[in-house]
């Protein structure tokens, strides 16, 4: 039969006996003591994610319907313009490269002075990198984007005369430009008829249904095929503005949208009420 041993200290007095509770359970039960549950009138509400802007398979817009569509956004806008600042078509291209994940207002701030001295590829090239660094420093990849626009003003003036191609496939030639600057460039500097797919007109093509796609250049194709023809000069401006003012990221303003009625989006409803 076993005995049970009782053990002494130094002093004769029997210890006590050990805690058998786990050391998970003391550890937690001590850590909600240091810092204790936030009460619940006092808990900040969870951040409500904004809705993926994906293609769905919802119901196509009509001819109609986008005729319509764009109707109201002239009559609203009849001539739209960019609000990137620019003097000719170098200082168009050399901006719209800055506007890489910056705001057109963050642009035009760092490029008033810098195009009032600055307006050709070889006097971009005077001016030199580190002083065109200096000047846009305040616009987000500064470092980057300063390579490209000295990069991109001696191909110009190696390869084309100073002049900036008309030419979609030439321009996406030069450093730090893609399809979506080359299409602004063609629209805005040479009247072209191009369909420029910044963040703006991704979410408007596709959370509206008008022109659903997976990527810019889907977006870009369907606007191709669907747009009238009196409304496509102005039609990636018009998409722009609407996709910055009303049809924003975060909270789309619904309840002033012109073309509420047509739009497929399901939750538009759900903003209008709680507006």
């Amino acid at each position: 039969m076993a005995r049970n041993t009782i053990h002494k200290s130094a002093t004769g007095r029997p210890k006590a006996a050990p805690s058998r509770q786990p050391k998970a359970a003391g550890a937690k039960r001590e850590a909600s003591r240091q810092n204790p549950p936030t009460p619940a009138s006092k808990r900040k509400p969870p951040k409500q994610k904004p809705s993926k802007q994906v293609p769905s398979k919802q119901k196509p817009w009509t001819k109609a319907e986008i005729e319509e569509a764009f109707r109201r956004l002239r009559e609203a806008n009849p001539e739209p313009r960019g609000e990137l600042e620019h003097i000719n078509p170098y200082t168009l291209l050399v901006a719209v490269v800055l506007s890489a994940q910056a705001t057109d207002a963050g642009v035009n701030k760092a490029t008033r002075a810098l195009f009032a001295q600055v307006d050709t590829p070889e006097k971009m090239v005077a001016l030199g990198e580190a002083k065109l660094r200096d000047a846009i420093k305040t616009i987000g990849l500064f470092n980057t984007k300063a390579k490209n626009v000295i990069a991109l003003s001696h191909k110009l003036i190696a390869e084309h005369g100073g002049v900036v191609p008309r030419e979609r496939a030439v321009l996406e030639t030069l450093p730090g430009v893609g399809r979506k600057t080359a299409n602004v460039v063609l629209n805005v500097a040479f009247g072209e008829e191009t369909f420029a797919v910044d963040t703006h007109v991704f979410r408007v093509g596709n959370r509206t249904g008008m022109a659903p796609g997976k990527t810019p250049l889907e977006v870009e194709s369907k606007l191709e095929a669907l747009v009238p023809p009196a409304y496509r000069r102005h039609a990636h401006h018009w998409l722009i503005l609407h996709g910055r003012y009303i049809c924003k990221a975060q909270r789309p303003l619904c309840e002033k949208c012109p073309i509420n009625d047509l739009c497929r989006w399901p939750e538009k409803t759900t903003f209008m009420a709680n507006a």
